[in-house]
């Protein structure tokens, strides 16, 4: 599965904010808390994070369609960091694949493979930071899965999010089983 990364591209010519609206405001996406945000709010969120040196947005392609949405941020910059101690080199990230048009055995993971993947090219990442609403049972279960050492359940403002880790060790320890088998 050949998969890209693309800035994403809040104006309104690069049609990439309405990709994702439309993806935010169905019921499958209640825990992203956009459902109600008209277009030109998401736009909003869009360029604002745009603007943000701690922040960045893209979308995960395959060929040319857009498959998933992808943030990263600095937990410092966020309400999150205050809630663990924040080392250097912690990078928080939010996921959100694209609603299935069919059903394909193992996509999420070789989604998730080529983020993490991603993100560990950089060798200033040493830890992924992840915060899923708690309530989202799937959303826990797949981190989990992925092999993120689960945390606290603290208390934001927007959600009671439960703290999820990932080090670059765990991550090369289960990369370098994968790629030697």
């Amino acid at each position: 599965m050949s998969l890209r990364l693309t800035p994403l591209d809040p104006a309104p010519a690069a049609g990439d904010v309405e990709v994702v609206h439309a993806w935010a405001v169905e019921d499958r996406a209640s825990f992203w808390m956009m459902q109600d945000h008209s277009l030109e709010e998401v736009r909003e969120v869009y360029r604002w994070i745009q603007d943000q040196p701690t922040h960045a947005a893209h979308l995960v392609r395959r060929g040319d369609e857009p498959v998933a949405l992808f943030q990263t941020y600095d937990p410092r910059a966020e309400e999150v960091g205050e809630h663990f101690d924040v080392l250097d080199g912690d990078l928080g990230v939010h996921f959100m694949l694209a609603p299935a048009t069919t059903a394909e055995r193992g996509f999420t993971a070789s989604v998730v493979g080529f983020l993490v993947s991603w993100v560990f090219a950089d060798p200033a990442v040493r830890r992924i930071v992840v915060e899923p609403d708690a309530r989202n049972a799937k959303a826990v279960a797949l981190v989990e899965r992925l092999g993120f050492e689960l945390g606290p359940v603290v208390t934001l403002s927007t959600k009671p999010a439960r703290l999820a880790f990932w080090t670059r060790e765990a991550y090369e320890s289960v990369f370098s089983k994968n790629s030697s088998a």
